[in-house]
């Protein structure tokens, strides 16, 4: 045999030695990779600095310290957050050797949340929050009352301007925290008042009777929001513009070990699941060990008090987890001393012995109340049979997505124009309104990672259709099968045969509410692909204007109006683009799909709990709750005659 050689050694210069290692201090850490402690340096970025600095208080309310939040946005961009919990200790830290104030504004994983002594239980990044908000910001500044004196800090990006100083007296006890976000780090700075005013609204509700207030200076608005009966008061208001199947929430609590379980759930007449889980008052989007515990126990104890009660025939087959879940809304609230969230954003719960003990919990507390509440409990069980008798047609209709329609036969929908790229990572899919748009989007592609699926017409409203319906209609089940991943608890991510799903209609009313169709089937049927990142809206021009000035692509009216403003011409052709068919290939290319000029919004769910009461209200049946939120958020009406 040949002797097998070894490598020569590269004949140049590129060594890499231990001084090749970088290491980066944690404020130099966080400010080169901010979007591993924060997520992103978008607005949602932005945001999650205010949630971070308003945890440290909501630790402090699930200790029993703190009653009282306030969290303002300052006209300058300024963001003040003010407790009266038992403030931030200012003496002396043995590691550290400087104050523990500045020991936890300026080092990464420093904080009280790790002995269990001063915190059982607490959210924000397990003591990274602080120090991550103070490296991000520009400017900030903490104002601690403890020991009847208002003890002070200044930082500027994360590095403390000198030390800590007593600057007055203080009569009660708290932390102040005002900071200004580094626009180094997230350009613009501009916050959405509801936004951050519903996630502390879920927050009031996680933490019954501690009173939050959000305020915005510059655009004079304030909310404050107090919850004495906690998550059945959160539950009540999702279920608000819904017909209920019994008046009053479940409510279900206890300790098992040292964690608290709190689960509250009613049932409606929708064909939707709305249940919410969170950890120690994180929103877990994407669930965890504690949904799967309160799932698992609601399929079994249902199930066994109908057979019990003769509710359900010996030879009828048991209720399945969907049978029992549609039309339910429900919270899950866990709080716990150790979480262990998957990922740094904490979108889902690991922690194994969860499971047993929210099972354990939902399995005593509903199997009581169903026992005390006979009437109650038989329009619940009655509700589940009849989304039982409705499963076998809806099994079918998805056997024939899973069997016919070429899941596994490798057989894909005849009207998809499929790219020839083989690696899912580089495919991105359109769904695309209309035939005629459809024939120029595959004109115009590019065949080898972007494929096209033309839609004909409006999708079926799957907010007020049942499953079987849902699955009957022909362009859901084609939009599936394109996709390869299923949906409901069949949803299979790993079988996503693209990275991007782009939304592409036309840019007039119509165009909009397919838009809010096929964004209603995604959110309550596919809602991993939103919160892991693969939904995408394309944004088509709305005018096309030429002059001596060149050829423009517009995309609004106020850039309608600001270019004719700063036009030089008189002679002006101006083409309003009403449909995505009325442009050429090359047009719809160059402006809509080429990812080199394109510009495609990201569909994301920052607030999954008001993402779904404005489908349900857009989308349900209800119609007062719907025309008084258009009446509410139209500012004007774009006709199309």
């Amino acid at each position: 045999m040949p002797k097998k050689t070894r490598p020569e050694e590269p004949q140049n210069n590129n060594k890499y030695t231990a001084e090749d290692i970088q290491v980066l201090g944690g404020r130099e850490a966080v400010r080169r990779r901010p979007s591993m402690y924060i997520g992103s340096t978008d607005q949602r970025g932005l945001h999650h600095l205010v949630y971070e600095v308003a945890y440290n208080s909501i630790d402090e309310a699930m200790a029993g310290c703190c009653d009282r939040i306030t969290v303002t946005i300052k006209e300058d961009n300024y963001v003040t957050v003010v407790d009266n919990g038992r403030g931030i200790p200012v003496d002396i830290h043995p590691s550290t050797n400087v104050s523990a104030l500045e020991t936890v504004m300026t080092v990464l994983h420093a904080g009280a949340k790790f002995g269990g002594k001063t915190y059982v239980v607490s959210g924000g990044l397990h003591g990274v929050g602080a120090s991550v908000v103070n490296a991000l910001s520009s400017h900030c500044r903490v104002d601690v009352r403890l020991n009847g004196k208002i003890y002070y800090q200044e930082y500027r990006q994360g590095i403390p301007q000198g030390e800590l100083e007593v600057i007055g007296e203080a009569d009660d006890t708290g932390t102040t925290t005002t900071f200004l976000a580094d626009t180094e780090i997230f350009g613009n700075i501009s916050y959405d008042f509801d936004i951050l005013s519903e996630h502390l609204r879920e927050m009031a509700y996680l933490n019954k009777a501690v009173e939050i207030t959000i305020k915005d200076e510059g655009k004079d608005l304030e909310r404050t929001f107090y919850f004495e009966g906690g998550i059945t008061g959160f539950v009540r208001h999702l279920n608000r513009n819904r017909v209920v199947r019994h008046p009053v929430p479940i409510y279900i609590s206890k300790m098992v070990n040292s964690t608290t379980v709190e689960v509250a759930l009613q049932y409606n007449d929708g064909f939707s699941e709305s249940a919410f889980s969170f950890a120690n008052c994180v929103n877990t989007i994407d669930g965890g060990t504690h949904i799967t515990g309160f799932r698992s126990a609601l399929t079994r104890v249902l199930n066994d008090y109908a057979h019990k009660n003769k509710l359900l025939k010996e030879d009828e087959p048991n209720l399945t987890g969907e049978d029992v879940r549609e039309g339910l809304t429900a919270i899950i609230s866990v709080k716990l001393s150790e979480p262990q969230f998957e990922g740094q954003t904490k979108s889902k719960l690991g922690n194994i012995e969860i499971k047993s003990q929210v099972e354990s919990a939902v399995n005593e507390g509903l199997t009581l109340y169903l026992e005390e509440h006979p009437d109650e409990a038989k329009k619940i069980i009655e509700k589940c049979v009849i989304s039982s008798k409705a499963r076998e047609a809806a099994r079918k209709a998805r056997d024939l997505i899973i069997r016919k329609s070429g899941l596994e036969t490798g057989t894909l929908p005849g009207t998809l124009a499929d790219c020839s790229e083989k690696d899912p990572e580089q495919c991105e899919l359109f769904l695309v309104e209309g035939p005629s748009a459809g024939g120029s989007a595959k004109q115009g592609r590019n065949r080898r990672f972007q494929a096209i699926l033309p839609l004909r017409g409006k999708i079926l409203n799957v907010e007020k259709a049942p499953p079987d319906k849902m699955l009957a209609n022909n362009e859901i089940r084609t939009i599936v099968t394109a996709l390869g991943t299923s949906i409901d608890d069949e949803f299979d991510p790993t079988r996503l045969r693209y990275n991007r799903i782009i939304l592409m209609t036309d840019a007039d009313v119509d165009g909009s509410h397919i838009r809010t169709l096929l964004l209603t089937f995604f959110f309550r049927h596919m809602m991993e692909l939103i919160s892991q990142r693969h939904l995408y809206i394309a944004q088509p021009p709305l005018y096309r204007i030429k002059s001596s000035d060149g050829l423009k692509w517009v995309y609004s009216e106020q850039e309608k109006e600001e270019v004719l403003q700063n036009s030089t011409s008189r002679k002006t052709e101006i083409q309003r683009y009403k449909g995505l068919g009325e442009m050429t290939a090359e047009q719809l290319w160059e402006t809509t799909m080429d990812p080199n000029t394109r510009t495609i919004l990201e569909v994301n769910i920052e607030d999954a709990t008001r993402a779904d009461e404005v489908f349900q209200m857009l989308m349900g049946g209800e119609v007062p709750p719907r025309k008084a939120f258009i009446q509410a958020h139209a500012k004007t009406a774009n006709l199309d005659i």
